[in-house]
């Protein structure tokens, strides 16, 4: 009986982590629904349901505009955490472990980015807490912006714990050498709404995604997309990637000025995490 027992507490975590991870990676970057109406509510970046229109499309989307702890934001006030003891004592340093591995990818025009999703396998350990990478997607020119510039494009990494959390690394993407890196997806970007490709036969390495040896930027943040839900743990990179002027022309193509303008830091502490921090 005991054992019995075990076994259907064991399923019935496994089927609400996946129902969590499921739910992060829709409401990250496509529209939810409308809970009255089960509608999906349209959104975008122009002016008639732009970022300053969000909060008025639906009432799930109120924190868009009265939210105080809201991504993007700007990084130059980025305070070092091992200058300021204030700092120090309430936002202390956390060691962030990442475990990227091969893995077979499917891609999607969501109608506001390319999402690339994942199986499982792929986490981040921040602190004592494990994070599965479910996603990660693009904005051009990037989100979060230093000393009030962008650059070319933003990655963003969206992890989520079983009990619903998100952390979402952010990558600078500036403008340089080809990357081959990302030949594999960037030969087969999807670039029409709601159309999909799978990579089959061919495994993608994150780890040469991600710069490694890099001061990161951490935040307590929103989502950068409606319902712009706070409570999201930031880690920005402070060292860019590169990817040539045909790559970047090959998103931008696509999608352009796909990006919520910069939020207002507020009382929030934003500090700098020195790379033996992150690993």
């Amino acid at each position: 009986m005991h054992k019995r027992q075990e076994q259907n507490n064991l399923r019935s975590d496994h089927d609400m982590r996946k129902f969590l991870l499921v739910l992060a990676t829709v409401c990250v970057v496509v529209a939810c629904g409308d809970h009255e109406s089960g509608h999906a509510i349209h959104w975008d970046y122009g002016d008639e349901a732009g970022p300053a229109r969000w909060a008025g499309l639906s009432p799930d989307f109120a924190l868009c505009d009265e939210g105080k702890a809201q991504s993007p934001i700007d990084l130059s006030v980025a305070v070092a955490n091992d200058e300021e003891v204030e700092v120090r004592r309430n936002f202390r340093p956390v060691s962030v472990h990442v475990s990227y591995q091969e893995s077979t990818i499917n891609l999607l025009d969501n109608g506001h980015t390319i999402q690339i999703s994942f199986e499982e396998g792929n986490t981040v350990d921040v602190g004592d807490k494990q994070f599965a990478l479910i996603q990660y997607h693009f904005h051009a020119p990037s989100e979060h912006t230093m000393n009030g510039e962008h650059f070319p494009m933003e990655a963003h990494f969206v992890h989520a714990s079983t009990s619903g959390e998100l952390t979402v690394a952010g990558i600078f993407i500036e403008q340089g050498e080809h990357n081959p890196a990302f030949d594999p997806v960037w030969n087969i970007l999807p670039k029409e709404p709601g159309e999909s490709r799978v990579l089959e036969g061919q495994d993608v390495s994150l780890d040469a995604l991600v710069p490694t040896g890099s001061r990161t930027y951490r935040y307590m943040g929103s989502l950068t997309t409606p319902p712009c839900s706070e409570g999201v743990n930031w880690f920005v990179r402070e060292a860019p990637i590169a990817l040539s002027a045909e790559q970047i022309a090959a998103f931008t193509d696509i999608f352009n000025h796909n990006n919520r303008p910069v939020q207002s830091l507020n009382d929030r502490e934003l500090v700098i995490d020195t790379p033996s921090y992150i690993e």
